[in-house]
């Protein structure tokens, strides 16, 4: 199991204490330091079953600057939105836990982290 965090994050900061508290074997990922590439973040969309739109923190200045809330979601843009999340990790949300069975949650409460833990 792996959790992309940032560590200023308050909810990033709960998972991993309730990763803790329940034992679970699992490595940190800074995202922010360790930015994952366009390729995994494709195959974190595709464990997570949404789309890159679905994952954007669009009230970030950077979201802004780049007009994000005015692009289209579709297929057609699906890779602009992906390129976007490598170039600037702030936008994607936080914590994401890919889970042991090949699936992945986004773990912003106590219960998408134990849902992550059961499977």
């Amino acid at each position: 199991m792996e959790i992309w965090i940032n560590p200023a994050c308050s909810k990033c900061r709960s998972a991993v204490k309730l990763l803790d508290a329940e034992g679970a074997d699992y490595t940190v990922r800074r995202y922010l330091e360790d930015v994952p590439t366009e390729d995994e973040i494709r195959a974190v969309l595709d464990r997570l079953g949404l789309e890159p739109w679905d994952i954007t923190r669009t009230q970030e200045a950077v979201a802004k600057e780049l007009g994000l809330k005015e692009w289209p979601r579709d297929a057609t843009t699906r890779d602009r939105w992906v390129t976007a999340l490598a170039e600037h990790p702030r936008l994607i949300q936080r914590p994401i836990i890919t889970a042991d069975d090949g699936t992945a949650v986004v773990a912003r409460t106590d219960e998408a982290v134990r849902d992550a833990l059961s499977r």
